[in-house]
């Protein structure tokens, strides 16, 4: 549909997810395989998937992708919410991050509304 490097919601999902990477590199190894590879997953999840459903050619296609990266921002919040937990993360780290997330998560829902609102009414 268009280009999703112009969109703010996808640069902020890039940048998030660039952040996750950095944080995610002083985990134990053992985790390699479990909590870093999750939370590295989840948050690229959301700029992927709004490049996607930008990539369509529809807009439900697009609703339909959102709805994946929004979904994935609130995997990403619980397992930065474990990483804190395990004590991978400091509480300070997490204040820092976690804002990051939520603010993500409204935008994507924004974001969403704003194009659900512009669908042709079916009854037209």
């Amino acid at each position: 549909m268009f280009d999703f490097r112009k969109l703010r919601i996808w640069q902020e999902g890039q940048d998030l997810t660039l952040r996750i990477y950095q944080l995610t590199r002083s985990f134990p190894k053992e985790e390699l395989f479990g909590l870093t590879s999750q939370l590295r997953r989840s948050s690229a999840s959301v700029p992927h998937n709004i490049a996607e459903g930008c990539g369509r050619q529809s807009a439900p296609d697009l609703l339909r992708f959102l709805t994946i990266a929004m979904g994935s921002a609130s995997e990403l919040e619980s397992q930065l919410l474990l990483a804190q937990g395990l004590e991978y993360i400091s509480t300070e780290t997490a204040s820092q991050i976690l804002p990051d997330v939520e603010r993500l998560r409204r935008m994507l829902t924004a974001y969403y509304q704003k194009v659900k609102a512009n669908l042709p009414d079916k009854h037209d």
